[in-house]
């Protein structure tokens, strides 16, 4: 796994667990990672990932506008 060191500014009030999950939220969301490797960066497990998402403001699934429009389209019965 590769280190990412990132300066902040003093004054920005920030733990290091809400950067890290602000920053695996963000990757997670736009494809870029697993959620086995957004866990990997925040330390914690799958289950407490999909569950302090929200918290965050990040949805577990991670569908695009696109992928649930075709899903409605070509769901069985329409």
């Amino acid at each position: 796994m590769k280190t990412l060191t990132i300066e902040l500014p003093d004054n920005l009030e920030i733990e290091e667990f809400e950067a890290k999950m602000l920053f695996a939220g963000q990757l997670y969301e736009k494809g870029k990672v697993t959620l086995g490797q957004a866990t990997a960066i925040v330390g914690i497990s799958k289950r407490a990932f999909m569950e302090i998402m929200g918290r965050f403001g990040f949805s577990v699934f991670n569908y695009s506008e696109e992928d649930i429009e075709h899903d409605i389209r070509v769901a069985p019965g329409r």
